[in-house]
């Protein structure tokens, strides 16, 4: 079984030592840098832009996974790829020609990525699946930091990971919102291949250790 991934969610670091948690992402066990993209109209709240991007992929030496929470990101694949980013996530909600956007994303050679709203049902991805490296599911409703996790995430983990097999497609799933030690197994045990934490690693008084219990726990 392939190893199970942790993604820390950068959106709930410190803006004002921005540089120190990125070097004490980049010190941990985790896998991915997560860092989301808003634009106040996608969703309730915007986050940060292309240039505090551009300072983080300067100091993150560990996988770049960008999601964009944003309208219209056909705009700026190709100033994402420029950026650093190795996985660009859109949402499916914000693409009216999907199947174009994964390739025009592959085409600046990064993994293409579909984020799902929670009320957004996995079937709609029955035809690009396979054209789908990773597909996060919202287990939050996206735009804050720091919300309850939905419970009905782990019957979309199992439908999801049952269309990927149907389908024999490699697609990765990640789960993004109120992931913690509660919930990381069970998301595991449904089909998850990649943990976003912000929030339960970033307000931790340890954030190396509690990373360092999450994946141990994910790949128990």
């Amino acid at each position: 079984m392939s190893e199970k991934l942790i993604a820390p969610s950068i959106l709930a670091a410190d803006f004002a030592n921005l540089q120190r948690d990125i070097e004490m992402v980049n010190k941990s066990e985790a896998d991915w840098f997560h860092i989301d993209i808003m634009d106040g109209v996608f969703v309730p709240n915007i986050s940060f832009g292309m240039p505090v991007l551009k300072a983080i992929s300067k100091h993150a030496n560990k996988t770049i996974d960008v999601h964009l929470m944003i309208v219209d990101p056909d705009r700026y694949i190709k100033t994402f790829a420029e950026l650093g980013s190795n996985i660009l996530t859109v949402h499916y909600e914000a693409c009216t020609h999907l199947h174009r956007t994964l390739q025009a994303i592959k085409a600046e050679g990064m993994k293409a990525g579909v984020a799902l709203n929670p009320h957004t049902n996995i079937n709609l991805l029955e035809d690009v699946i396979n054209d789908i490296d990773l597909v996060c599911l919202m287990s939050v409703n996206p735009g804050f930091g720091g919300q309850s996790f939905i419970e009905n995430t782990y019957d979309k983990v199992t439908q999801l990971k049952a269309l990927i097999n149907k389908k024999g497609a490699s697609t990765l799933i990640e789960i993004d919102g109120g992931v913690t030690n509660k919930n990381a197994k069970a998301l595991v045990n449904a089909g998850a291949d990649v943990l976003v934490a912000g929030s339960y690693v970033f307000r931790s008084q340890t954030p190396v250790e509690t990373i360092k219990d999450l994946r141990a726990l994910a790949n128990s």
